[in-house]
Parts: C-alpha cells; structure tokens; sequence
C-alpha cells in the first residue's frame, strides 16, 4: 500500500499503519508531514475494507474505535465524524478555505471568545499540528451538578480545505500522539472536489454503503479493520 505526501522523497509501503516517520525539523516545515492528507496525496488501497469512504471524507477503521456520523441539530445534514472509544472521542469536520489560507487563525480567535464569554477558560499551546487550543467551559452532569467540559482543538489547513479535530474526554486531558484516536484524525482523507465553494462552507459528508441508523447518528460498520462544546458551532 503507497501513501504519503507525493511531493516528498520517499513513499511509506506498510499495510498496516500510516504513521510515517519524520524528523522534528520536517514537521516543524510541514505539519501536514505525517497527515491529514488530500485525496491527490494519498492512495487508498482499493483491497482495504477499514478505510470507510464517506464523500468528502475518507476515514479508516480500527478495532475499539467506533465510527459515528451525527446529524447537525435543526437539519438533516451529516457535516461531521465522530470516532469514539471507550473514554475519548474526536469530532472531525471539514470546511472548503481560501487558497491563501490562514483561516485557522481566524477561527482560534473566534473559538477564544466564544469560550470567554461562556466564562471558559482557553489557552493556546503549540502542539503536533501547529497551534491548538485548550478550552475548558462550565457545564452540568446529566443529574444536574456543576462540572467542566475540557476540550482539545486542532486545526489543519491542505489545499483549499481546513480540518477541524475536537478531542474530548481523556484525549483532551492526557493527549497521546501515538494514541489511536490521534492516529485515526492524522490518516484522515480529504476530498474537496474541485466545486467552487465559499470559505467556510462544510464539505458535504456521504453515508458508506451498509451504514446502520441509531437513533440521531448513523454508525458505520468498521469492523473489517485487522489492526490492534462551544465549538460545536461551524467555524
């Protein structure tokens, strides 16, 4: 199986991960370096059933992680992925951007104040993708006692599409970069297409064949992979 940034020196054969090494210098150019990729970047092997095809994304299974397409409130549009495992999740939406980029910049600082005003708190760190945000905001427990929501968010910019991941649970607190829930937002596919589209309108998510409704989410079947807040809101 071929992946990797067409552009580099050297193409990764490995059919059972895409994790690519690289040197700290090499991601510090390009945080794109070991994924997200672009569908012109990437390869998918057409013999591999965990890559799950799903339009303008294209996301791999894993064992004990879930693959669940929430519905966005008010409409019946799938704009965005969730995969789950047992005390974590990432919510991953994509997002057509200008070619000059910088759109994550602009969205940091709106996530900022939307966090302020919620009384959050936010602190912005450098992290594997560049710069992320920590966020923390009030909310309440299902029997109505006052808690935290920590949330980690992380943007990608590829050509003319920006990537969102939101990391909860014990992924926003004890970030893992080898974890299987940071492995399954960096071997994301995007598929654009080459449509013109305003900046900042959600690139359109498709169900996979055999995909089963539950309840407001479809969840898909990924079971054919043999490897071991405030900012719900569209940027």
């Amino acid at each position: 199986m071929k992946f990797g940034r067409r552009n580099r020196d050297e193409v990764v054969d490995d059919a059972s991960t895409t994790d690519v090494d690289a040197t700290d210098a090499e991601a510090a150019v390009d945080p794109r370096a070991d994924g997200p990729w672009d569908h012109t970047e990437f390869e998918i092997p057409a013999d591999q059933p965990a890559f799950i095809d799903l339009g303008g994304l294209v996301v791999r299974g894993r064992v004990g992680l879930d693959l669940q397409i929430p519905k966005d409130e008010g409409t019946d549009r799938l704009a965005a992925v969730l995969l789950v495992t047992e005390d974590a999740a990432v919510e991953i939406r994509a997002f057509a951007a200008p070619r000059t980029g910088g759109l994550w910049d602009e969205v940091r600082a709106e996530i900022a104040e939307e966090v302020q005003r919620l009384e959050g708190q936010v602190v912005e760190v450098d992290g594997p993708h560049g710069p992320e945000l920590q966020v923390q905001v009030p909310a309440r427990t299902p029997d109505g006692q006052e808690a935290v929501q920590p949330s980690r968010i992380v943007g990608v910019e590829g050509p003319r599409w920006f990537l969102r991941g939101t990391f909860m649970g014990r992924a926003a607190l004890e970030p893992a970069t080898d974890g299987v829930l940071e492995r399954g937002f960096r071997e994301v596919v995007v598929r654009r297409g080459n449509d013109a589209m305003p900046p900042r309108e959600p690139i359109e998510i498709t169900l996979p064949a055999g995909a089963v409704p539950a309840g407001e989410q479809v969840v898909a079947d990924d079971s054919a992979e043999s490897d071991q807040d405030p900012t719900e809101r569209d940027v």
